[in-house]
């Protein structure tokens, strides 16, 4: 059998026959990916690569408990399959036992498509796309702007068999474009970014139609000193807010005492009120336009994955909703030892504030304040609060009487994602968003702008 030219199902088949221990997971990833990039309003490069990771989970019992070894490697050849078994095999029994040690899943039914070939994507997803590319590549040259960015797309197909039964499989697409826009003296910038499954809901002239007014407003420049702003932040910077809180909420470190969601004087935060406004943000995998992974997909442990939880089914899960947190994420394990609920962590995030309110509506309701593009460059500050320190980038611009009057230089700030949550006055209409600092990881969100009256703008910067 040739691991390369075999079908994935086969070699996960293949690697829980050559399995020793006592339980086996096997998890292959078969990814494809087509891009495109442009600079100066020209296309520069695309291409198409393929590839290919497994990834092996032995467990091994013993008379203290359960041990897990994971190993994943690439391309993995015929000749090298046996090795990485037993490498799993062996790093099980050199660990001692996992604290997250649970039986492995069992009864989930198999995936019908289990032993059909991966899905493919292929240059022809941008058929329609690129031809629009070039449209708005002579568009934007006829008006002084310059078009830099890229397109990509992804399709995995992860196929997750065990030694319990379980053969499932879930075929992910995931798209992203990012466009910026130039003066010609480079001395103006501006940024769009979308999240798309197929390329065939992404407008390449209605990005260069926002840019352009964008350029436009920074025609004018304003500079503003540090302090706290009203200020309005568009979806894809909610979302970057978001993700990291999600990341950070784990019922376990909650529950000792270690985040922001931790009780003063021990447990977890689970009922309190975070905002006034009737904020609800949820994961479901089956959202519509943001479908993700309908079952556990874990390639290792940490706090809010499991290793022992593979193919655990997942469901919609509201983590806040109407304003009060009720859900933490939680494994097995975890749920075990915190008393709540199993609620595993979802591929996706929503925020829904039950308004219909487009952001061109927030800023025409403004009457002086900031209105951002983006943020980058996020990184924690202090864990117990969830405070995050970063950088505005590529177009902060002022608003005053309810009309964008120039552009203002940038900031670096200095916020708690859930301090904004219980300050946030107004949340707009939810729409489907390109978190552009976590773009790498996480893709699927659907985010409202939301308008914060004194977001602390704590320095002056110097980014672009």
């Amino acid at each position: 059998m040739s691991a390369r030219t075999s079908k994935p199902h086969e070699i996960v088949e293949r690697a829980l026959e050559l399995s020793r221990a006592d339980g086996c997971v096997v998890i292959a990833d078969e990814q494809s990916t087509a891009n495109l990039r442009w600079a100066g309003n020209t296309l520069t490069t695309n291409g198409v690569t393929r590839g290919r990771t497994l990834t092996v989970i032995a467990t091994v019992d013993g008379r203290e408990g359960t041990s897990s070894g994971v190993v994943s490697r690439s391309a993995v050849t015929a000749d090298e399959l046996e090795p990485l078994v037993r490498a799993a095999e062996a790093a099980a029994r050199g660990a001692g036992p996992a604290e997250d040690g649970r039986p492995l899943v069992t009864g989930v039914p198999e995936s019908p498509d289990f032993t059909d070939a991966p899905a493919e994507t292929s240059s022809s997803v941008f058929a329609d796309f690129a031809p629009a590319l070039g449209e708005a590549f002579a568009r934007a040259r006829a008006g002084g702007r310059e078009l830099y960015g890229f397109a990509n797309h992804e399709l995995a197909s992860s196929y997750l068999g065990t030694s319990t039964g379980l053969r499932l499989r879930h075929d992910q697409p995931n798209g992203t474009l990012e466009v910026n826009a130039k003066s010609p003296d480079r001395t103006r910038s501006a940024w769009a970014g979308r999240s798309t499954r197929d390329f065939k809901d992404v407008d390449p002239a209605a990005m260069d139609a926002e840019l352009a007014v964008r350029l436009g407003w920074a025609e004018r420049r304003v500079e503003l000193p540090a302090g706290r702003y009203e200020t309005l932040l568009p979806p894809t910077a909610v979302a970057d807010l978001l993700i990291y809180q999600m990341w950070s909420a784990a019922a376990r470190d909650a529950a000792e005492g270690r985040t922001v969601f931790s009780k003063p004087g021990g447990g977890t935060r689970i009922g309190e009120r975070l905002s006034e406004l009737p904020l609800t943000l949820r994961s479901d995998p089956n959202e519509p336009g943001l479908e993700s992974a309908p079952f556990v997909l874990a390639h290792s442990s940490g706090d809010d994955a499991s290793v022992f939880d593979n193919g655990l089914p997942l469901k919609g899960t509201d983590w806040i909703r109407e304003g009060e947190l009720r859900h933490l994420s939680t494994t097995r394990h975890s749920a075990g030892l915190t008393g709540l609920p199993v609620t595993p962590t979802i591929g996706n995030l929503v925020l829904d504030g039950g308004e219909d309110r487009s952001l061109e509506e927030m800023v025409a309701a403004t009457g002086r304040g900031l209105l951002l593009t983006c943020l980058w460059y996020i990184r924690e500050v202090d864990p117990a609060t969830l405070l995050l320190t970063g950088l505005t980038r590529d177009g902060v611009y002022l608003v005053e009487d309810g009309e964008v009057v120039g552009e203002v230089n940038n900031f670096r700030f200095n916020e708690s994602p859930v301090g904004l949550l219980g300050r946030a006055t107004e949340a707009g209409r939810t729409e489907k968003t390109l978190p552009r600092e976590w773009s790498d990881w996480f893709t699927r969100a659907a985010m409202p702008a939301l308008r914060v009256p004194d977001f602390n703008m704590s320095s002056v910067s110097q980014g672009v």
